[in-house]
């Protein structure tokens, strides 16, 4: 069975349903077991690729920029046609922490975009990159567990006119072909969507790049809307809740060490302040999802998986994976299909479990 696609763009390729995301390319995952599983990934249809300039993660100095670097060899070494490959990355948004990318970065200006865009080109081995995003937003917005916006938080950040205005000489210059954003909110999206047509960007807006999961199904409270009639698209990153989905934490028996929040723990804020583990709202809606997928004879993962390729606005999937069992039992929820039996199941978990992971 072929692997399904979506248009994002007249002049891109058709995009697999599946993305591959590289976060753990260059840390958790090392080279040799990257490439082959990028060779896997493209013999079964995956023609969509997505990294940062910041990954792989847990970010350190040391390993910065590895996860495009290897997508780059991966890229020399099998070299498929340029133009049946579409390559995503994005650049970092303010952070005091990450000293060694431009000193913060302190900020989202044109300067630190464009210098960006030229470092993941050298490190990604192209002459351009098919969709390029803002990785979070140069302002505060509530991110990565926190729900409740407090207006005392907002800081003087870089005007999106400027960022707009680095991204469109990107474009006009060939450097990169589209835009995206990612843990946008509704306000955040729609301010770019108005500007970019002061910048004769509007058409090169494609897609918002946010979290979307059985745990985490808050882009429907307010972007589903937005992205539904602006034709934004939504690349929906942790389908899996980090492997939460999986069952594999929560299923009385000893977890692996080699998991991602059992190697890395207490190194990965960003992730332990989402994915709460001991959380009784996250191990009840865990073991009943992981029991919904027992009763229709699929893995939680395939499940998970194919609950996000269900949505209407949702291009692709933004997976990760560390061994090839793993990218094959994503795989197989390309060729499955939820009923609406399952469905009801699933929303009636939900309801009594709403958004355990925000």
């Amino acid at each position: 069975m072929a692997m399904p696609t979506f248009h994002l763009a007249p002049d891109l390729p058709p995009v697999s349903r599946l993305c591959f995301g590289t976060m753990t390319m260059g840390e958790q995952t090392g080279v040799a077991s990257s490439l082959r599983l990028l060779d896997a990934a493209f013999d079964a249809g995956v023609n969509f690729f997505d990294s940062a300039e910041m990954y792989p993660v847990p970010q350190r100095r040391e390993t910065h920029g590895r996860s495009e670097e290897i997508l780059g060899r991966w890229l020399r070494a099998r070299r498929p046609p340029r133009d049946h490959v579409v390559v995503a990355t994005k650049v970092a948004g303010p952070s005091g922490q990450m000293t060694w990318i431009r000193g913060g970065p302190t900020s989202l200006d044109s300067h630190n975009i464009t210098a960006a865009i030229d470092d993941s080109l050298k490190r990604l081995g192209v002459d351009y990159i098919d969709l390029y995003q803002i990785h979070w937003p140069d302002r505060y917005v509530p991110m990565f567990g926190e729900i409740e916006y407090d207006p005392s938080c907002q800081y003087t950040s870089v005007p999106m006119e400027q960022q707009l205005e680095a991204l469109g000489r990107a474009v006009d210059t060939g450097k990169i072909r589209y835009i995206g954003l990612s843990n946008e909110t509704p306000y955040g999206l729609m301010k770019f969507l108005q500007l970019s047509k002061d910048f004769k960007l509007r058409s090169k807006l494609l897609t918002v790049q946010n979290s979307y999961n059985l745990l985490c199904r808050s882009f429907d409270s307010g972007l589903a809307e937005c992205c539904h009639h602006e034709r934004i698209s939504l690349l929906a990153y942790s389908p899996m809740a980090m492997g939460i989905l999986s069952g594999k934490y929560h299923s009385g028996e000893s977890c692996p060490p080699d998991t991602r929040m059992n190697l890395f723990k207490g190194r990965y804020s960003e992730g332990e302040s989402r994915y709460k583990l001991q959380s009784p709202k996250v191990k009840a809606a865990v073991k009943e999802y992981t029991q919904i997928a027992v009763k229709y004879g699929i893995s939680p993962a395939t499940l998970a998986i194919a609950y996000v390729l269900r949505h209407p606005l949702v291009a692709s999937a933004v997976f990760g994976a560390t061994k090839l069992w793993q990218l094959y039992e994503v795989l197989q929820a390309t060729r499955v299909h939820l009923p609406e039996e399952i469905i009801v199941e699933i929303n009636d978990v939900h309801a009594r479990y709403p958004n355990p992971c925000p």
